[in-house]
């Protein structure tokens, strides 16, 4: 068993892939700031940090004596990022190349960095391969960019073995619908639940790859573990995409709603059309995406009821 350090691990998708290591067996420690993430999302049996990895001593404390790091450590916001870029970029940022500091010289085996679609920016060619010209829009995939671009310098350059996921609109269990940057999914649900009428910026007809985060733990993990894919770039997603008056559509049916939706001017930096292309990652990781995304939306329900 290999003991990983988990950044983020109290957030939405670094506690889930601190629930699957623990199952497996591995030793995790967990290293958050708790500005985006909870206390109540740690998992039993890990070792919890609470520090501010801009700081490089704390990045370098945080990597003692681990053998992979997942990097999920981030401010996960477009809208936010246009708001306040500089807080943005320390988190984004200067957190990464600490990280990647920190892990060439703790010998650490992988760095897996949760990267991001938006990287892509809004190129009309779909579906979207690792392989495409960049394109943020945004000072958010700007930074994500700039991090997977730090990751596979240090391969090249230092022979640090770095992954990059890029995510295509996570959702699930555990993701906070209590800030205006959740994910649409979880604000959907929250205003359905509570009988309010829920928010589309734009006319609806946007569409995105909506991914089950049970999917994106299998696809980080599968980077972590394959050999021989230092320095690669995979898209972790479903391959698919549905509008988000499709979305909504769903959901109302699941949550027996008929509240039709308000629709406000589009948001700057927004993206008119997402979807991933996953081949890549299929072939060289052996990735499959397992959930659907009704069984996920049924899933995420499910859990914000019992919430």
């Amino acid at each position: 068993m290999s003991t990983y350090l988990v950044t983020g691990g109290a957030g939405f998708i670094g506690s889930h892939l601190s629930a699957a290591l623990i199952s497996r067996g591995h030793t995790v420690r967990v290293v958050d700031s708790l500005v985006t993430g909870f206390r109540h999302n740690l998992q039993p049996g890990v070792e919890f940090v609470a520090a501010d990895l801009a700081d490089a001593s704390a990045a370098t404390a945080a990597v003692d004596g681990v053998d992979y790091v997942l990097h999920q450590a981030a401010i996960p916001s477009v809208p936010r990022s246009v708001k306040n870029p500089v807080e943005s970029h320390r988190a984004n940022v200067d957190a990464m190349l600490n990280i990647l500091v920190a892990a060439r010289d703790g010998g650490v085996k992988r760095v897996v960095f949760a990267g991001s679609s938006s990287v892509y920016g809004d190129q009309p060619t779909l579906p979207k391969r690792e392989d495409m010209p960049t394109k943020p829009m945004t000072p958010y995939a700007l930074q994500k960019l700039m991090s997977e671009q730090y990751g596979q310098m240090f391969t090249r350059l230092y022979g640090l073995e770095v992954v990059t996921t890029r995510y295509f609109n996570v959702f699930g269990p555990r993701q906070d619908p209590g800030s205006p940057y959740s994910g649409v999914i979880s604000l959907f649900i929250k205003a359905l639940i509570e009988g309010t009428r829920p928010m589309i910026y734009g006319d609806g007809g946007q569409t995105r790859d909506f991914t089950f985060v049970t999917n994106v733990v299998d696809g980080v993990l599968r980077a972590a573990e394959t050999p021989a894919v230092a320095g690669e770039v995979f898209n972790v997603a479903t391959g698919g995409r549905v509008s988000l008056n499709e979305l909504l559509a769903t959901l109302k049916k699941i949550l027996g709603s008929d509240a039709e939706a308000v629709y406000e001017a589009a948001r700057m930096g927004d993206v008119r059309d997402s979807q991933a292309d996953i081949t890549k990652a299929e072939r060289l990781l052996g990735y499959r995406p397992t959930v659907t995304l009704e069984e996920g939306l049924r899933e995420t329900v499910a859990w914000f009821k019992s919430a």
